[in-house]
């Protein structure tokens, strides 16, 4: 349904509707004012690693464009902002001395969001991990889950009285599976040793990031954003429907197990635990710390088939062929339904506090023509997921909330500035911002919610 007033109407009238960003895709500025190298400063400056040695150096120059930008959501009528805070802003060596004058920018940033009536939604760790703590082995080392607790309390310590919620982390697959054992992501390891020990000291760091939230602002509620995996199962054989399963515990459950129940996941603690670092006693009670909710990123589904060969490592699963014929730029599957499956197993499955969608988008790499910008796809996307969304919270699922993907076109990872998933057109050359379809749909959408559901006089 692409009729926004129509869409709008289907919601109910608790809903938030938001844009989401990261620090390291927009801010710029990345020697400015004391802020020191993140991994992903090294990695993208490594040939071979980011599309054309593309880099975060100015990115979409947000650092000193900020009230620009904000000024833009409050003409979209966005309601709540997702942003990231730098870590290498606030503790540029990781740990150690803190740097005020980064704190000053997220000080001015929150003030701007407040001035403008919007929600502040921020998240501690968007994969810029300051380059000092790889010294010690970065995730791979136990210290720098201790090393994000310090940095998570002096960040609440400053900031939370403008905060409306606050998550650990955003997507840690990416910066667990994508980053150690695919070598995708900075820091570009492809061992399953490293991703493992990097594995459980981002769930520990986790934890005590839950637990600096709650010692020094336990007002502010603290959650956790996944980009759960919608495993799919290639076929209606036994063997695929088994694949599924052990694809769900090593994308989705190494996260959710220790998070929600407190344990790992039986097939992958059989199959890769004696590779793991030591769970100490306590680890998982820190972990499992209650939330007061949790974000879903979605963008496409997983499909898998049974892996054969003797020779695969758990999961030991496949690439199963696509249903759907229509991709986005960057070859993703446009499959709508598999959002709502996603969400029904994860509640069926775990206990769960209320859920925001906190990404989902598409990618279309239309340019401006005559100072417009159609691009009809991601418009067609949003709408379908928007109406997913609408018939969860229909059916008695606590949806709170809707971010999309992205406020602007931006630094897209390993991608570099090829790829742009924004509502929001940004010329890189002159920083110029056009208000795409899209953007002017979800404005409309977002208006039209704001009217139909504001307090009656």
């Amino acid at each position: 349904m692409a009729d926004p007033v129509q869409l709008a109407a289907r919601f109910p009238g608790d809903f938030l509707f938001g844009v989401a960003t990261a620090s390291y895709q927009i801010e710029g500025a990345t020697k400015a004012d004391g802020r020191k190298a993140c991994i992903w400063d090294a990695f993208s400056n490594m040939p071979g690693r980011v599309f054309e040695r593309h880099n975060g150096d100015v990115a979409c120059d947000h650092y000193n464009r900020w009230e620009e930008d904000l000024d833009l959501m409050k003409e979209m009528g966005v309601s709540a902002y997702r942003f990231s805070i730098a870590w290498p802003r606030i503790l540029p060596d990781g740990v150690g001395r803190v740097n005020e004058k980064g704190l000053d920018f997220y000080d001015r940033l929150l003030d701007g969001l407040k001035d403008r009536g919007i929600k502040a939604y921020a998240t501690l760790y968007h994969w810029d991990l300051p380059l000092a703590l790889m010294g010690d082995g970065g995730w791979t080392a136990r210290s720098t889950a201790y090393a994000f607790h310090r940095y998570a309390k002096v960040v609440m310590a400053r900031l939370a009285d403008r905060l409306d919620a606050v998550a650990t982390f955003n997507e840690p697959w990416c910066s667990v599976w994508l980053s150690h054992l695919y070598g995708v992501h900075a820091p570009g390891e492809r061992n399953m040793d490293a991703a493992l020990h990097a594995l459980h000291y981002t769930n520990l760091a986790h934890g005590l990031g839950v637990d600096a939230v709650r010692q020094v602002a336990a007002n502010v509620p603290v959650g956790l954003v996944l980009n759960a995996h919608s495993v799919i199962p290639g076929s209606g054989s036994e063997a695929d429907k088994a694949a599924a399963e052990r694809a769900h515990q090593f994308h989705n459950g190494v996260f959710f197990d220790p998070v929600f129940k407190g344990e790992y996941p039986d097939q992958f603690l059989a199959a890769l635990g004696n590779r793991m670092p030591k769970v100490e006693d306590g680890d998982l009670e820190i972990i499992s710390q209650k939330l007061d909710w949790w974000g879903l990123n979605y963008y496409t589904p997983m499909r898998v088939a049974d892996d054969p060969s003797e020779r695969g490592e758990f999961p030991a699963t496949v690439s199963a062929p696509p249903d759907s014929d229509i991709k986005t730029d960057i070859g993703w599957e446009v499959y709508s339904p598999a959002l709502a499956s996603l969400v029904k197993d994860l509640y069926a499955r775990y206990e769960l506090p209320a859920c925001f969608i906190t990404e989902n988008g598409a990618c279309y790499n239309m340019e401006p023509v005559s100072g417009e910008v159609d691009d009809q796809p991601r418009l067609d996307y949003y709408a379908d997921h928007l109406g997913v969304v609408a018939d969860l919270a229909a059916e008695g699922l606590p949806m709170k909330g809707y971010f999309a993907w992205s406020l602007m076109d931006n630094f897209e990872w390993a991608e570099g500035y090829r790829m742009r998933f924004g509502l929001v057109h940004v010329n890189y050359d002159t920083q110029m911002r056009t208000l795409k379809k899209s953007g002017k749909w979800y404005r409309d959408l977002m208006c039209a919610y704001s009217s139909q559901f504001a307090p009656k006089v």
